[in-house]
C-alpha cells in the first residue's frame, strides 16, 4: 500500500468532504481516504497499481481543483 496527501482547492463543507471521499473510494485499489477540510488536504491509501492521475481526475470530476505540489 502507498499513501499520498493531495492538496485540494475549493472544499468548504461536509458535502465537499463526502463528495471527494466517495469519489475516491469508488476507485478499485483505493483502501482509505481521510479528508481534512481546514487544511484543504486529502490523505489517500491505495495500491501501487492506481495512477495518481486517476486520483486527481476523480477529485476534479467532483468540481474541485488539485493543486500540484511544487
Amino acid at each position: 500500500m502507498e499513501k499520498t496527501t493531495i492538496q485540494v482547492k475549493g472544499m468548504s463543507c461536509s458535502h465537499c468532504e463526502d463528495s471527494v471521499k466517495n469519489a475516491l473510494l469508488t476507485i478499485d485499489g483505493v483502501a482509505a481516504v481521510d479528508v481534512h477540510l481546514q487544511e484543504g488536504q486529502v490523505d489517500v491509501q491505495f495500491n501501487q497499481e492506481v495512477a495518481m492521475k486517476t486520483l486527481y481526475d476523480a477529485i476534479e470530476d467532483q468540481g474541485y481543483d488539485v493543486v500540484p505540489i511544487a
